[in-house]
């Protein structure tokens, strides 16, 4: 019996101009951009419709406006009669993964990730922390590198994307090193990413410590769709435990490939990425060359659903 998992995407995919067909196309799809603008106090589907790129870069303004987009999707993906047999989604994407789930309201959601990517952006001064992307390199080397890198500081890997597609995050100076030692050591290519904080990594404990509070008065519900998390690629079923993961996640890595491994393992054969942008669709084929995988994020990928 094939089986489908939805993927939602994570910040890096937003643009100006995204999920503006969709709004004023699908009744459905608009009424969410209309609720997180009254949940939020201001326009985001503004923000989202046209930008500036600038304030749509702001980590505070990204996770709501992604995750707003995803769930816009979603709806639209709905009205043809699709649901998942699975859900999982890339760090910030975990949320809209929990709210296609049943596990959390939208307007919640909205709400805890703008909160979210303030606390994450306030944990580490501009410019104190950084990340990059190490490529060609083996998880175990790119963990002994940040080691040999970290000399006395902070630098581990931060997304396991694919098989040689590691994101490593942690204080400026030591991610600078461990690029330079990656490169030395014949990675295919070791490069700053422009990000405006180091996530994923033991940076982030004072945003987590600032997120917990806010997700212990948030309801969680039982799922009604399985997760596989990104914090430790088990499935989840549970409220409780989409909770905690969602707070061991703010400074742990996320296990992307892991993940897609473990929803291959279930049966899954057909992956549909839900929201802006086709990176979790591009991984797809790194990591498993037999996984088939399609994106919907516009009016164009919806028409192609069947």
């Amino acid at each position: 019996m094939a089986k489908t998992a939805f993927l939602f995407p994570g910040q890096g995919s937003q643009k100006a101009g995204m999920g503006a067909d969709l709004a004023e196309s699908v009744p459905a799809a608009r009424a969410i951009f209309e609720e997180a603008d009254d949940a939020l106090g201001f326009s985001l589907s503004k923000l989202c419709f046209e930008g500036p790129d600038e304030d749509l870069r702001l980590t505070e303004n990204t996770q709501p406006a992604i995750l707003t987009c995803s769930i816009a999707t979603l709806a639209a993906v709905r009205e043809k009669g699709l649901e998942p047999d699975f859900v999982a989604g890339h760090s910030l994407g975990e949320y809209s993964a929990l709210v296609a789930a049943g596990a959390i309201s939208f307007r919640d959601a909205v709400q805890l990730v703008r909160k979210r990517g303030r606390f994450m952006q306030e944990a580490v001064p501009a410019g104190v922390g950084a990340m990059a992307a190490i490529l060609g390199m083996e998880p175990q080397s790119v963990a002994e590198i940040c080691e040999q890198a970290a000399q006395g500081e902070v630098v581990s890997p931060a997304n396991i994307n694919s098989p040689g597609q590691i994101v490593i995050a942690g204080h400026a100076a030591a991610v600078q090193r461990a690029v330079d030692i990656a490169v030395a050591a014949g990675a295919k290519k070791a490069v700053l990413l422009q990000v405006s904080a180091p996530f994923h990594c033991s940076l982030m404990g004072p945003a987590r410590d600032r997120l917990a509070p806010e997700l212990d008065a948030i309801r969680f519900e039982d799922l009604r769709t399985p997760l596989v998390n990104n914090v430790s690629a088990a499935i989840v079923l549970t409220g409780a435990a989409a909770r905690e993961g969602l707070k061991r996640q703010v400074p742990n890595p996320v296990l992307w490939e892991q993940s897609i491994r473990r929803l291959a393992a279930e049966g899954v054969d057909s992956f549909l990425e839900v929201g802006p942008g086709r990176v979790l669709t591009g991984l797809l084929r790194s990591i498993d060359r037999a996984l088939e995988g399609s994106a919907v994020g516009d009016l164009a990928g919806l028409e192609k659903l069947s």
